[in-house]
C-alpha cells in the first residue's frame, strides 16, 4: 500500500546536527519543504532537498507555514526542531501553533516545568511533541537494559560514566558557553547519557554535585539499580594520556561493574531510526524526557560538595 509522503519543516538547518535530521528525512521517504536558520552556510541542503524553501526570519518562517497549513493538502506535517536549546521551547510552540508535530533535540526543554506547559498545548492542539533519544535505540544500550531488568531485583550495579568532548575557544563565544541558553555543559552534553542511565536503572534516589565549572562538571548518584560516578568536560587537558597521544579530542567510556559497555560504534543510522520509530506510531514524548530534564536542572541548581564521597577519579586531575 502507498504512504503519502509527508511534509517536513526544520528550525536549525545550519546546526551541526541538522543534517542527521535532513538524512533521516530523506530515508524514511518524505520531503523537507521549509527551512529556518538566522545563519546563511545552509548549503548542505542541497544534498538532501535542493527545492526546500529557507527562511532567515522566524516570523517569516512561521508566516509560511500558515499559509501552507491553510492551503490543506500543503500543509506541513511535521517540524524537526535542531536549533539551541533556549529555543527549543518556543519552536515547538511554533510548529503545534501551525498543526504540525514537532520532533525535538535534546534537551526538549531546559525547565522542568516547561515540560508541564507544554502538555497543555498538546491537548489544546491535538498534535505530538517527541524528542530524540536515540541512545534509547543503539543495540549495546538495548543489551545492558535487558540484562539489568532480568537481574535479581535487589541488585545495584556500581556504574563510571565519562564523557569529554573536548571543544575550542569558539565554544565560550557561543550560545553553547551562555549557562542560561545551553544550560550548561551537563544538559549540553550530558542529557542524553542522563536519560540513558535513568532509562536503564531505574528512578533517581540521591544525586549530589562533586564540581562544577564552565567547562567541567562531576558528580555522584544512586538510581534504583545503580550507584554512578559520572564526569563530563569540554576541556582536553582532561583526557587519559592514552587518547592524547593519539592525538583524539573525545573520550567515551560507561563501565558497568568494571566492564566496558561498548557503544562507540552505531551511532550514524540512529536518527533514522527515531524518525521510523516515531512515525510507526511510536517514539518518545515530554514524559519520557522528564526524568533527566529534572535531573539536569537540578545539577545546574546545586552546590559543589568537592571531593568528598564516592566521586570520580578524574575530579584528581582538577585542579
Amino acid at each position: 500500500m502507498h504512504r503519502n509522503v509527508l511534509n517536513f519543516g526544520l528550525t536549525g538547518a545550519a546546526g551541526y546536527i541538522a543534517s542527521r535530521h535532513f538524512k533521516a528525512i530523506k530515508e524514511t521517504g518524505n520531503a523537507l519543504v521549509a527551512a529556518l536558520d538566522k545563519n546563511d552556510s545552509v548549503g548542505i541542503i542541497d544534498s538532501y532537498f535542493p527545492m526546500a524553501d529557507y527562511f532567515l526570519e522566524t516570523e517569516r518562517f512561521d508566516r509560511h507555514l500558515d499559509k501552507l497549513r491553510r492551503l490543506g493538502n500543503q500543509k506541513i506535517d511535521y517540524v524537526s526542531i535542531c536549533t539551541p536549546n533556549y529555543l527549543h521551547d518556543a519552536h515547538i510552540r511554533l510548529a503545534l501553533r501551525n498543526q504540525a508535530h514537532a520532533i525535538c533535540e535534546k534537551p526538549v526543554v531546559l525547565n522542568p516545568w516547561n515540560i508541564d506547559a507544554l502538555k497543555e498545548i498538546e491537548q489544546e492542539t491535538g498534535k505530538k511533541i517527541y524528542n530524540v533519544l536515540q541512545l534509547r535505540l543503539h543495540p549495546s544500550i538495548i543489551s545492558l537494559r535487558q540484562k539489568v531488568l532480568f537481574a535479581p531485583p535487589d541488585k545495584v550495579f556500581d556504574v563510571d560514566l565519562s564523557y569529554i568532548t573536548s571543544r575550542g575557544k569558539w565554544y565560550f563565544s557561543s550560545w553553547k558557553g551562555n549557562s542560561e541558553k545551553s544550560g550548561g555543559v551537563a544538559t549540553n552534553i550530558g542529557v542524553h547519557f542522563f536519560d540513558m542511565l535513568i532509562w536503564i536503572f531505574g528512578n533517581m534516589k540521591t544525586s549530589m554535585v562533586n564540581y562544577s565549572s564552565n567547562d567541567t562538571v562531576a558528580g555522584y548518584m544512586e538510581l534504583e539499580h545503580a550507584r554512578i560516578r559520572w564526569f563530563l568536560s569540554i576541556n582536553d587537558a582532561y583526557l587519559p594520556e592514552t587518547i592524547q597521544a593519539k592525538g583524539q579530542r573525545t573520550f567515551r567510556s560507561i563501565t558497568v561493574e568494571e566492564e566496558e559497555v561498548e557503544f562507540s560504534g552505531g551511532f550514524t543510522d540512529l536518527h533514522t531510526l527515531t524518525y521510523e520509530n516515531i512515525l510507526s506510531g511510536g517514539g518518545y514524548g515530554l514524559e519520557d524526557s522528564r526524568r533527566s530534564i529534572e535531573l539536569v536542572y537540578d545539577i545546574r541548581h546545586s552546590t559543589p560538595v568537592g571531593r568528598i564521597g564516592e566521586f570520580h577519579p578524574f575530579l584528581l586531575k582538577v585542579k
